[in-house]
């Protein structure tokens, strides 16, 4: 019990310091459990099963990329919070404890800190799980009845999977604890710290350092065919690499260097600064890597989101260009069609086109689908008649122009020149396009632009048939014209399209959760540095306790201490900004989106004024804690 005491004693008196850990746990919690209860809530069935199920995928995966966030989290802050503790630990043994005895204060200690971000975590969860789903719904503009429940099973699982990963890092406290020596634990808080690195090793770090970031950023961004997801996934491995080298090796480096600068170093007292950096650089390049890290994973979260939105509404201005295709072994019959819409409904534009579907027999074909064949001259007079944009040159006799749907992710290398070999003769794709000139049914199947005469040439390769497109004026009242179009002895094949079908809408929802996420790395970032820099400022008492008495002035040290703790924020923005440029461009490329420059620069500013406020409350309190 008297343990038990004296660690409840210690949580109280070190709460301040312990605040930053708590919350950031806590708010790691409340997205875990959010998330949780979103899949047992029910809430999804509302979506249909297509989009309920893929919604689900989808959360839990990320579900996974949080806790495999939170296990990294949480070994950091219990390594953080163990090394800070030590010297504290070390003074019981000379008071007589027993290793054992004061690794089980450190377990009880450490059992508080889960205990509170836990309970926080839960009950704030449960609290603005309601609020999660509404925003998430807002966000997506899908309309679904929510209701509040509290959801058990999550607590449960959120519970225990948070704890499982909790105690697994305080059973290694406590044997860390057991095994270590007096003198090491008063040493612990010093160790690796204030060590001039060696000049050598740090020019080979940083060497290595820009090599795989410049290796990791070509990789993002090179088109490989179906070799793009691997060179992503490469290029995310160099360029962690990458980064850890940079705050390893190159910016102590180019420190290292500025302090032999007498001219530099002895101006505006920047010496103060500038020399403790170079010292605890070594300790402290870890968890500006980290904290980079987590910063482009955040920036290229919302990057994604943004891109899956762009997407959408692609995918559904695709869908929706026709209300009405009607399939026909006759031609000319563009006007009969058209009257029997037009009893109900109003017609906006109508196009034809004649396809003709090649024989396999003929073709050497590298689509996994059948080649339809499309004259030069019916896709220009189909652009005409629905106002498209039409810029594509005619093919000669051995050319092509593909004629594709719109993926939504593509592993494709759109450089590649294609070849397909139609009855022995070989034609070179020399253009692409994903215009939706065929609407809905450019997504069934790969078609192939030729010129007229080629276009004959094939006819008797193949079967053919004639497609009629129309677009109504109210898409909603498409209903009402089925019957019609349906008792037409000529109509073989009808696709209709619902403008509120909602067979895709489930790839809204990844914009919204990729903003939750983008909130849970911005945060944890910004809380990993701010608990770093702040535990600092225990570890500078006496320094600064010297050079008030050998007569420094507290405005020279504020303006020291103002200094170095912009580097540690200033450094960590400077390398996430660069970096992110790749991992942006690398996700528009693979989205095949629109350029994502304007998401990159909201992203960075957001982090700013985020991690500029974090600089403002850090170097406040750490004034505070140094009384200055």
């Amino acid at each position: 019990m008297r343990m038990f005491s004296l660690a409840v004693q210690n949580f109280k008196s070190s709460f301040r310091s312990y605040v930053s850990l708590i919350l950031s746990l806590a708010f790691t919690i409340l997205v875990l459990y959010n998330f949780s209860s979103l899949l047992n809530s029910g809430i999804l069935n509302q979506l249909g099963e297509t989009n309920a199920r893929n919604i689900e995928i989808c959360i839990q995966v990320l579900s996974f990329v949080i806790g495999c966030f939170m296990f990294f989290f949480i070994w950091y802050s219990t390594n953080v919070f163990l090394t800070k503790r030590k010297k504290e630990i070390g003074i019981y043994a000379f008071m007589g404890l027993s290793n054992q005895k004061i690794g089980k204060l450190y377990m009880i200690e450490t059992i508080l800190i889960g205990c509170v971000s836990l309970l926080l975590g839960i009950i704030f969860g449960i609290l603005t799980s309601q609020l999660f789903v509404m925003i998430l719904m807002a966000i997506s503009s899908i309309a679904i009845d929510i209701h509040f429940s509290i959801s058990l099973s999550s607590v449960l699982s959120t519970s225990l999977i948070f704890l499982v990963m909790y105690m697994i890092f305080v059973g290694k406290g406590y044997i860390n604890i057991v095994r270590s020596s007096v003198l090491s634990m008063l040493n612990a808080n010093r160790q690796n710290e204030y060590v001039k690195q060696n000049i050598f090793i740090l020019l080979i770090k940083a060497i290595f350092g820009i090599g795989f970031m410049a290796a990791g950023f070509y990789l993002a961004t090179k088109d490989a065919g179906m070799e793009v997801m691997f060179n992503v996934l490469t290029a995310v491995i160099f360029v962690v690499i990458g980064i850890y080298f940079i705050f390893g090796g190159f910016l102590p480096l180019c420190i290292q260097a500025l302090t032999k600068r007498k001219r530099f170093l002895y101006k505006k007292e920047r010496t103060l600064w500038i020399n403790s950096i170079v010292f605890r650089m070594k300790k402290n390049y870890r968890t500006l890597a980290i904290v980079c890290v987590l910063m482009l994973c955040s920036i290229t979260a919302l990057a994604f989101g943004f891109a899956m939105k762009n997407r959408y509404n692609s995918m559904v201005h695709f869908e929706n260009t026709y209300t009405f295709q009607i399939l026909s072994d006759r031609t000319g019959r563009k006007e009969e069609f058209k009257k029997d819409i037009e009893k109900q409904n109003t017609v906006t534009y109508a196009s034809a086109v004649e396809v003709n579907v090649i024989d396999k027999k003929y073709t050497n074909t590298t689509y996994s689908t059948p080649v339809a064949v499309i004259p030069y001259s019916q896709i220009k007079t189909l652009a005409k008649d629905t106002n498209m944009e039409f810029a594509l040159p005619m093919p000669s006799n051995d050319e092509y122009i593909e004629l594709h749907h719109i993926y939504l992710m593509s592993l494709t290398n759109d450089s590649i020149t294609r070849k397909e070999t139609i009855n022995g003769i070989d034609y070179t794709s020399i253009k692409k396009t994903a215009t939706p000139y065929l609407g809905y049914l450019q997504e069934n199947m790969d078609y192939m632009i030729v010129n007229d005469e080629v276009y004959k040439q094939m006819k008797p390769l193949g079967q053919s048939f004639y497609m009629y497109n129309y677009k109504i004026k109210q898409p909603e009242n498409f209903a009402a014209s089925v019957e019609s179009l349906q008792a037409n002895p000529h109509c073989h094949g009808l696709v209709k399209i619902d403008p509120n079908r909602e067979d895709i809408k489930w790839i809204k929802i990844l914009y919204s959760v990729s903003i939750f996420v983008f909130m849970v790395f911005v945060f944890a970032s910004g809380s990993i540095l701010f608990m770093k820099l702040y535990n600092d400022a225990f570890d500078e008492k006496e320094r600064y306790d010297i050079l008030k008495k050998i007569g420094i002035s507290h405005k020279a040290l504020k303006k020291s201490i103002a200094k170095e703790l912009a580097f540690s924020y200033v450094s960590t923005l400077f390398v996430m900004s660069i970096s992110s440029y790749f991992s942006v461009k690398a996700i528009g490329n693979l989205m095949q989106a629109s350029s994502l420059l304007s998401v990159n620069v909201i992203s960075a500013l957001i982090i700013y004024a985020f991690f500029f406020l974090c600089y403002l409350v850090s170097n406040y309190l750490y004034q505070k804690q140094l009384r200055l």
